[in-house]
């Protein structure tokens, strides 16, 4: 119930993000039961029925990842002062955000059934009524409970992921809890003008060097609050580049083995298309592992050679948003280089991709980038209080627009050519 009032009070920009995710579900969820339906039509193509379901699951992996990154950036599950008090902390908040994310999910699948069911004749009264009788096997009861299976695999997983990714984190090498009061100046602290400690003598206590910064000057007190040591730098560029190469080399050996009959997603496979998804899966995984790496060296170069206060100000803030935008404009680098690599083959060809495929392809890219900008907008969420802080500071706003546009022209200088590069080592393998 409080999931319901949430989704129904939320701001309208939030809704229009869980309108993307239900849509998501729904394209999923329609192509999952049009496999369905074509193992019905067809019961002696088991290969092709495989290849069809596993074509399938680059739509699952590009939902669930934007189901995700819409939990992550929603107002109404974020912690807040005075919510624990009454029984709303950072677990049942997390189990609100999943709740949430499966009743949108929900949504887009049983849209998905009503649109299958009347694509097959079994509804009627609106246009296009059984205009896919043919290719669904309208002449075949729909089995029940293989349909929800399908239909309920982006609800389950994506609510799962929002849970895995939203759930409470201990205070880590990086995160400091927040000062008690004793140990923050309160009357009563050792080092404090109040009353003394049990078990210390009275007057303050000697300064030592591990006070803080005012170490130095034992007439200033010690800073309640030090800054958290900085994150580490993202390790994933050696894993992301071992796994885009095995990607690689998965399809181009795939691209010399058999044909495989029963997907006709393209007649330039002349190979296994299930070695070529595999490889296509494995290179999407190896850049979305190196991608917060790239993003990370991206913000080191920013501030190579001695940098001015713009440089050093966008530089920093390219480290600091390596992990929130790394993995997505790796995803996004993976779809592209796979677009560019299908044009690639299809060069004065005229391609043989049907609605099905048509509607994948464009699914996988629009959650792809949908995803993207809604991990830039969770980080421009994270950096509002320093954004506030350099505004009151005096800090020209042009100044920040202008780092932010530094930011962006970076990233796309390189993962541009790193998408190409990718294209053409993966349109190599697929070559007439």
């Amino acid at each position: 119930m409080l999931a319901l009032r949430l989704a129904r009070g939320a701001h309208p920009l939030v809704q229009l993000r869980r309108l993307l995710v239900a849509a998501a579900s729904a394209g999923t969820g329609f192509l999952l039961l049009s496999a369905l339906g074509y193992a019905m039509a067809h019961p002696d193509a088991s290969t092709g029925s495989v290849l069809r379901l596993l074509w399938c699951l680059a739509p699952v992996a590009a939902s669930v990842h934007l189901a995700v990154a819409v939990a992550r950036t929603d107002p109404g599950t974020r912690p807040r002062p005075g919510l624990a008090a009454v029984g709303l902390g950072p677990g049942r908040l997390m189990v609100v955000s999943a709740v949430t994310t499966a009743l949108s999910t929900t949504l887009g699948s049983m849209l998905a059934l009503l649109v299958f069911l009347h694509l097959r004749g079994d509804l009627t009264g609106m246009p296009f009524d059984g205009a896919a009788t043919a290719f669904l096997a309208a002449d075949q009861p729909l089995p029940l409970p293989a349909a929800l299976t399908l239909l309920l695999l982006v609800p389950v997983a994506a609510s799962l992921a929002s849970a895995v990714a939203l759930r409470p984190r201990s205070a880590g090498p990086g995160r400091t809890a927040r000062p008690s009061a004793t140990a923050a100046g309160a009357p009563g602290a050792p080092g404090t003008t109040g009353d003394p400690a049990p078990g210390t003598t009275g007057g303050p206590a000697p300064m030592t060097a591990e006070a803080g910064p005012n170490a130095g000057h034992p007439e200033l007190p010690p800073d309640p609050q030090p800054l958290p040591p900085p994150l580490p730098a993202p390790a994933g560029l050696p894993w992301g580049t071992a796994v885009v190469a095995a990607g690689l080399a998965v399809e181009s050996y795939a691209s010399r083995s058999g044909a495989a009959p029963g997907s006709d997603l393209t007649s330039r496979f002349a190979g296994s298309p299930a070695g070529v998804l595999g490889g296509w899966a494995l290179t999407a995984v190896g850049l979305a592992l190196a991608g917060p790496a790239i993003t990370h060296v991206c913000g080191w170069l920013l501030q190579a050679v001695r940098p001015g206060a713009l440089r050093l100000l966008a530089g920093r803030g390219l480290q600091g948003e390596a992990r929130r935008i790394g993995r997505p404009l790796g995803v996004v680098c993976a779809v592209a280089s796979g677009a560019y690599a299908m044009a690639t083959v299809y060069a004065g060809a005229r391609p043989s991709i049907g609605p099905l495929s048509t509607l994948g392809a464009l699914l996988v890219a629009g959650c792809a980038v949908a995803t993207l900008f809604t991990a830039a907008l969770e980080t421009k969420q994270a950096r509002a209080d320093t954004t506030a802080a350099l505004l009151r500071l005096g800090a020209p706003a042009s100044v920040l627009r202008s780092a932010a546009l530094l930011r962006a022209g970076v990233l796309l200088a390189v993962f541009g050519p790193l998408t190409w590069l990718v294209a053409e080592l993966a349109a190599m393998p697929l070559a007439p």
